[in-house]
């Protein structure tokens, strides 16, 4: 598992402060494209998207005196990979109290890479209902050359051109030490 290995640090693209700056306009654009915060579901994807979710519910709060509403997603048993992931796969609850009927969805990442993940997102998303609308919000977009499904963010906090050889580790404080952003290499063998 990549989590597991060591990183060899090229550079942090984003400190504490950026991080904060592009969630603020993050969630600016969510409201402007809405037209408010009442109609809105923010769903963060299990891990790294619920800590972002909540960042971009209590700002939009802030903005619009509103609460959207707020719910988590576990992709683990949509992934298309599940064979590699391993035997006996933890599977965390996914937690949509409110019904996803006729609502706003904004789905919350961290990274968009190849889209696998949104796409095992949406199709878990669509077992609960028939949202009027699904949206992405991403913090970090590596760019459509790595795409490997026609999937892309409606909002995105930066797009960080790579190569397939690197990695964008984003790091919160729910899981890390620190909250940065940076790009990554694996360790020459």
């Amino acid at each position: 598992m990549a989590d597991e290995m060591t990183f060899i640090e090229k550079v942090i693209i984003m400190d504490s402060a950026r991080m904060d700056r592009a969630m603020s306009r993050l969630a600016s654009e969510i409201v402007e494209e809405n037209q408010g915060a009442e109609n809105l579901y923010l769903v963060g994807i299990r891990r790294r998207g619920v800590p972002l979710a909540e960042s971009l519910v209590k700002k939009i709060e802030n903005l619009e005196g509103v609460k959207p509403i707020f719910g988590i997603i576990d992709i683990t048993l949509y992934r298309d990979d599940l064979s590699t992931v391993g035997a006996n796969p933890i599977v965390n609850r996914t937690e949509l109290d409110v019904n996803i009927d006729g609502k706003n969805i904004v789905l919350v990442d961290d990274v968009l890479y190849t889209g696998r993940t949104i796409r095992a997102a949406l199709d878990q998303l669509m077992d609960f209902g028939r949202p009027k609308k699904v949206q992405l919000a991403v913090l970090i977009d590596r760019g459509k050359k790595h795409r490997e499904l026609p999937i892309h963010a409606d909002y995105i906090g930066k797009l960080v051109d790579t190569s397939s050889d690197e990695i964008i580790k984003v790091m919160l404080k729910e899981f890390d030490d620190k909250e940065a952003v940076g790009i990554y290499t694996l360790p020459d063998e």
